[in-house]
């Protein structure tokens, strides 16, 4: 059965792209050359802006059969991306007869890029009708961003940024840190896992498919002391939808899988039966540094509290949050604030999904424990699985309203449900979790839960 179709369907070669842009005019196969660049693994882990520069560079070369597209010894003039065809390579004549590695190069494969000097060290020839895109020498620094989401260099990146930033090792495989400002809570903090995980997802689908829905499923603690290692796994690529397995590894072990589905816009039937409760604005409420700075000062909490409090050294999240609630309501199976990435994000609506994945796990589970809080109780808390439905484009660096809701606890396991409505009341995400809640016992020798 074809999913996107639901109905059993004949399978069919894609598109020949070499056709479709010869019957076009100038300019107006720019979206379709920008499909086709998504789809190149060489370039997926680029950012979305500097993919859509170069589809505005390139130029397109047809070589008929047995035509040289790049000869040895010779200067190659940029990166040549084979659209459609076939290409021979083969290893300079001076190679050994029985060490000529002479292979076929085919659609999305590339040379030209890489090489250690100006002339080009192979034979490159036209197996049959051949179609290139050519991206020139001189845009050759769109190759080479300064981080995965922003090609320019800026004065500052946000903190978020530079947390869901990851170190491309080779294709489908990434390296992710813990940065010493990032929220740690004993171990690696489950939104961090969540959203670098959807950022090496997101690195590896053309970047006109956005996530539409992730599933994760917690299994290790992770240590904040360790890189940690994201293999991508491409389950499935079709015209419209994109599936993508991560695993993040530390230690050779799996701590955290995701699967991400991906899908490329379109127009479809609308509706939105939720309603954003009725709470003050964002600027009427006071953030988290405020509040504690109020209750340094207020006489009516005690001068030893008051004196504790100010020696704890405040490192400020990277998400700020803003309570619609005082804590007289802290005993409902219910929260909501409103929340905003700290600092100015780049423009990719695949970091703004990532950054806001991260943030969704920031007290999301707690919410099962309110009704259940009381004085000299001490629990603790592992989310083991997390879902986001994503509905409509996000700004992360502009306030979004959290509502959560823990409709049932039992068995050890809290079980909450989460909506997120930006500022014109639009549901832009619908999101579910269960975390494993218990009392904590006494702390022996080693203090870190075990499932």
């Amino acid at each position: 059965m074809d999913r996107e179709q639901g109905k059993a369907a004949p399978a069919q070669s894609p598109p020949n792209l070499g056709a479709i842009l010869a019957n076009l005019g100038p300019g107006y196969h720019w979206c379709a050359v920008t499909e086709f660049l998504g789809q190149v693994p060489l370039l997926q882990c680029l950012p979305g802006s500097s993919i859509r520069r170069i589809a505005a560079a390139v130029q397109v070369r047809r070589y008929e059969p047995g035509d040289y597209v790049a000869r040895e010894g010779e200067p190659v003039d940029g990166l040549y991306i084979i659209l459609d065809g076939q290409a021979e390579v083969s290893a300079p004549a001076n190679a050994e007869e029985a060490n000529r590695p002479d292979y076929v190069l085919n659609k999305y494969d590339y040379f030209g890029y890489g090489t250690n000097s100006s002339d080009h060290q192979v034979n490159v020839v036209a197996l049959s009708k051949l179609t290139c895109l050519v991206l020139p020498n001189q845009y050759g620094h769109l190759l080479q961003p300064k981080t995965i989401w922003n090609a320019e260099d800026t004065p500052e990146h946000s903190l978020l940024e530079q947390i869901l930033h990851l170190e491309p090792l080779e294709v489908d495989i990434f390296r992710g840190f813990t940065l010493p400002d990032a929220p740690v809570f004993r171990q690696v903090f489950g939104g961090q896992l969540i959203g670098q995980a959807l950022a090496a997802a997101s690195k590896t689908v053309d970047c006109l498919k956005m996530v539409h829905s992730l599933h994760a499923i917690f299994l290790i603690a992770g240590d904040s002391n360790m890189p940690i290692i994201y293999q991508v796994h491409r389950a499935r690529d079709g015209s419209s939808f994109a599936t993508r397995k991560v695993e993040a590894k530390q230690k050779g072990l799996v701590i955290f899988t995701l699967i991400a589905s991906f899908q490329k816009e379109e127009v479809g039937f609308e509706h939105q039966a939720a309603i954003m409760p009725d709470v003050p604005p964002p600027e009427q409420l006071l953030n988290l540094e405020e509040i504690r700075e109020r209750r340094l000062t207020d006489p009516r909490f005690p001068a030893q509290y008051r004196n504790s409090a100010a020696k704890k050294k405040l490192t400020p999240w990277p998400i700020e949050m803003r309570f619609c609630e005082d804590s007289a309501s802290q005993h409902k199976p219910s929260l909501n604030y409103w929340f905003r990435a700290r600092g100015k994000l780049s423009d990719d609506q695949a970091l703004h999904r990532c950054v806001v994945a991260y943030a969704s796990d920031l007290l999301f589970s707690g919410v099962s424990l309110n009704p259940h809080r009381e004085k000299g109780l001490k629990t603790y808390s592992l989310s083991l699985d997390h879902s986001i439905w994503f509905h409509k484009p996000v700004k992360a660096d502009d306030w979004l309203l959290y509502v959560i809701e823990s409709p049932s606890a039992h068995g050890g396991r809290g079980f909450v449900t989460g909506r997120m409505f930006n500022r014109q009341g639009e549901l832009v995400m619908s999101l579910t979790q269960e975390a494993l809640s218990r009392r904590e016992k006494a702390r022996g020798p080693n203090p870190r839960p075990k499932l």
